[in-house]
């Protein structure tokens, strides 16, 4: 546990992501100013906001701080400009009392490219290069696959117009539950009442439909995510494509479907989805290690990964996504080589190179003694051999998020061959587009441009839950795209 004092506690949430940073899924306590472990202060003094954080940890001993110029005039821009120049100082302390140095420097966001990409809009790019590298200590490595995924998304981000949305459907449902797996989706069996469930999701389409027409909105993506899709029969998934389609009257220039476990794909069901329009599969290994793939719970072997893979070629799908994790229990440098070889053999269109994170719900962090981690150097070499990886099947970036508790700090990264990038992983990880969501756990959102502010809707994860929600659902959905 680790003590913590400020006089903003409006951020009190934000300083403890900040200091799990340097102290990963550490309790975050609030103490008084004379006992607290790490002390965060703002003043004001002669015009200029004077952050002082000092911390005493470990038998440990820095200090850190930070000055900007007061803001004024506008509410949110003032309080987005606090809650960084707080952040800059915590981190700025800790950093001094830990000696460790992180790739995103005090980025705990999910969206350093959205961030990058708004002060290039408001700052320039030069300034805002300098801002990313002295403000927010972001290393020059990571601050240059930033900027190249700006630059890539630029197009895609230009051709969206206000009246644009993004339609994903989610399958909380999988074949099996992944060791490190948080998502609120379950396991399916022969007792699984998927009927009710697709009723349900359904009726969620047809009224959310209804508001993107009565609206006036047009639809320029849509996603089937879950949890696994191709979890459902070939009969269940022409349906639930065919209905969605009818209700949206189509799916504008994308249509993506994971069917990420190569243990629910057939070549009955990759016809239904390219006959439905179905441009883009994730077919995702994980790992091409086959000890790996047994202990992280995933019920395939590599082997029907390349199965899978060529039947989609063969079904005619010419953009096919592939996922790989870095750091997963037990595997070291060259077990991440090996499985990127062998990813590399199948040509795929994208790779995803993802980071392992620590979900506090998973069955991995619950034993998390019993599995061996990578170290984070370890992890940083894995992810740079993804990169080189994608470099050498011709992919640039083209999208990147991070989460908490990834091993070394890093980040999830999307690669992908010129005109192959993914619309809706930009529209939805860079917060650009209006998303109507149908599904458990699903996540509707609205955006408003002038304020840069964003407002949600989340489906409950419950099912049964959802089920019985719909039209509440409907209605919260409603008042949100009406005001816009």
């Amino acid at each position: 546990m680790v003590t913590l004092y400020t006089n903003q506690p409006a951020f009190f949430a934000d300083l403890a992501d900040e200091l799990r940073l340097f102290r990963a899924m550490e309790e975050i306590q609030p103490a008084e100013a004379e006992t607290a472990q790490v002390s965060v202060v703002l003043e004001e003094q002669g015009g200029l906001w004077v952050v002082c954080a000092r911390v005493r940890l470990d038998g440990k001993e820095a200090a850190a701080t930070y000055t900007h110029p007061a803001v004024t005039g506008n509410a949110l821009v003032e309080k987005r400009c606090r809650k960084r120049a707080v952040k800059i100082a915590a981190f700025r302390a800790m950093q001094a009392a830990t000696g460790m140095e992180l790739p995103w420097g005090s980025l705990t966001g999910i969206r350093p490219t959205r961030l990058l990409r708004e002060l290039i809009a408001q700052e320039g790019e030069a300034e805002a290069m300098r801002m990313m590298r002295e403000a927010f200590d972001v290393s020059s490595e990571k601050l240059a696959l930033a900027a190249e995924i700006v630059r890539v998304q630029a197009p895609i981000l230009e051709s969206q117009t206000r009246e644009d949305v993004d339609i994903y459907i989610g399958i909380p449902y999988c074949a099996s539950r992944c060791l490190y797996c948080s998502f609120a989706s379950a396991v399916r069996t022969k007792d699984t009442d998927m009927g009710a469930y697709l009723a349900a999701l359904g009726r969620d389409i047809a009224l959310g439909a209804r508001i993107v027409q009565e609206t006036g909105r047009k639809v320029r993506s849509m996603y089937l995510g879950g949890g696994t899709p191709t979890v459902l029969t070939a009969e269940e998934l022409k349906r639930l494509l065919a209905d969605a389609l009818s209700a949206y009257g189509g799916f504008g220039r994308e249509l993506t479907v994971e069917a990420g476990r190569p243990d629910t794909i057939t070549a009955e069901k990759l016809g239904v989805l390219r006959a439905a329009g179905v441009g883009r599969i994730s077919i995702n290994p994980q790992s091409m290690n086959e000890s790996t793939l047994e202990l992280i719970g995933r019920s395939h072997t590599p082997e029907a990964i390349r199965t899978a893979f060529y039947m989609a070629r063969d079904a005619g799908f010419s953009s096919i996504n592939m996922d790989v994790i870095a750091g997963l229990p037990g595997e070291t440098e060259a077990d991440m080589r090996r499985t990127l070889d062998a990813v590399a053999a199948l040509a795929p269109d994208n790779l995803t190179v993802h980071t392992l994170a620590l979900k506090r719900s998973s069955r991995l962090v619950e034993r998390l003694k019993e599995y061996p981690l990578p170290d984070a150097q370890t992890a940083e070499a894995m992810v740079a051999r993804g990169a080189e990886t994608a470099r050498a099947l011709g992919m640039r970036p083209y999208y990147m998020y991070r989460q908490k508790y990834m091993r070394g700090n890093l980040e999830n990264v999307g690669y992908a061959l010129p005109g192959q990038e993914c619309i809706y992983n930009i529209d939805m990880m860079e917060d650009t587009t209006s998303i109507m969501a149908h599904g458990a756990g699903a996540m509707t959102k609205c955006i408003y441009d002038a304020e840069r502010r964003v407002e949600r809707v989340p489906n409950p994860k419950d099912i049964a839950t959802y089920s019985a929600k719909i039209d509440k659902l409907a209605e919260e959905k409603r008042r949100l795209y009406a005001i816009v």
